[in-house]
């Protein structure tokens, strides 16, 4: 009996446990039904136009799309053009993107300490000049730095080893007169240290003048070509699927059979009309919109401006890199012409 009870209490707790979740499942269907439906259409009319371009496409790429939109040859041809101008401007910051890193010319095979970079080499000169020691000396090439570490460029790296080298000559000189070959080196240290700052004038300049600019055309005109000319694709695609549609298109599988067709198209509804033609109308209105974007990127005189402006910083550094190399030749071939008669003359002694 006791077993009996058990069962038929274990049975009623079942019951009620059923219609208590029975119970919680039915509320949610209390909500407003007209809230769901107002919303699904929501997500309809955003979703909708994607989809149906979406579906255009892959007809387009499966041969099933019959009256593709043609763009115009005219139009065609400023996307060529503006793809071509493009891809000039990728070419030419992919190298001279260069000169906004310092060391581009640094030879990668030298280890330069940081007592070598700690100075100028003016400065290390000035120094030296007012030793009275060879510890004096020593200690101009090693003192610490007074600003920021001097520039890692090939010129730079010339001065300094050319300063280096005349102290080591000097200091194996000392006492027996000036070395002309170690005077001959600290002035021309001191000339390619000039020459390397024309040339981070000239990076400066570059960076400024051609960099900004090419940069600006590539990531925001020519950027705004781009988005013009996917806005007109994507309303192209909007106006063939519009088509399709008002014409009973329908989608199928590569090797099924397409529906079929009447040898006679059916009048289209006055609805139908108008989604084509506000979708004509977008199509056309967007096409405009780009013709007008590219044009204006083509036609754009920044790009040639920019590029003269590189050539004219280039020739501004090598103009000064040959004053500063004219004024060093002479006084370096007269140090040259001395010492060849000098030697000249302890020969013929």
């Amino acid at each position: 009996m006791k077993a009996l009870q058990r069962h038929l209490k274990h049975h009623v707790e079942t019951c009620l446990t059923t219609l208590n979740l029975a119970s919680l499942t039915a509320r949610p269907y209390n909500v407003n039904m007209d809230s769901i439906q107002a919303f699904g259409k929501n997500i309809s009319a955003s979703f909708t136009p994607f989809a149906a371009r979406t579906q255009q496409f892959v007809k387009e790429q499966l041969g099933q799309a019959e009256d593709k939109t043609q763009l115009p040859p005219d139009y065609i041809e400023l996307e060529k053009r503006v793809d071509a101008l493009k891809k000039v401007h990728n070419l030419m910051l992919q190298v001279t993107s260069q000169y906004s890193n310092e060391a581009y010319d640094y030879p990668t095979n030298i280890r330069e300490s940081f007592n070598d970079l700690g100075r100028t080499v003016s400065e290390k000169v000035n120094l030296l000049s007012s030793a009275t020691s060879p510890a004096e000396a020593q200690a101009a090439l090693t003192a610490p730095p007074s600003a920021k570490p001097q520039p890692k460029t090939f010129s730079h790296a010339v001065a300094r080893a050319a300063l280096n080298s005349s102290h080591v000559l000097s200091g194996e000189h000392a006492g027996a007169g000036e070395d002309p070959l170690a005077t001959a080196l600290e002035k021309f240290a001191i000339a390619s240290e000039k020459v390397g700052e024309a040339r981070l004038a000239q990076d400066a300049q570059i960076q400024g003048r051609f960099l900004a600019g090419w940069s600006t055309t590539l990531n925001t005109n020519i950027m705004y070509a781009t988005r013009a000319r996917k806005a007109v694709e994507n309303s192209r695609l909007g106006l063939d699927a519009t088509k399709t549609n008002a014409k009973g298109g329908a989608f199928h599988l590569p090797g099924q059979p397409a529906g079929r067709k009447d040898d006679l198209e059916e009048e289209l509804t006055e609805e139908a009309r108008a989604k084509i033609e506000q979708a004509e109308d977008e199509f056309v209105g967007q096409t405009e919109e780009a013709v007008g974007v590219m044009k204006n990127v083509l036609d754009t005189p920044e790009p040639l401006r920019n590029l003269a402006d590189l050539i004219a910083a280039q020739l501004e550094y090598h103009k000064k890199a040959y004053e500063i190399l004219s004024e060093l030749a002479p006084v370096v071939d007269q140090l040259q012409v001395e010492q060849e008669a000098s030697y000249r003359k302890s020969r013929e002694g």
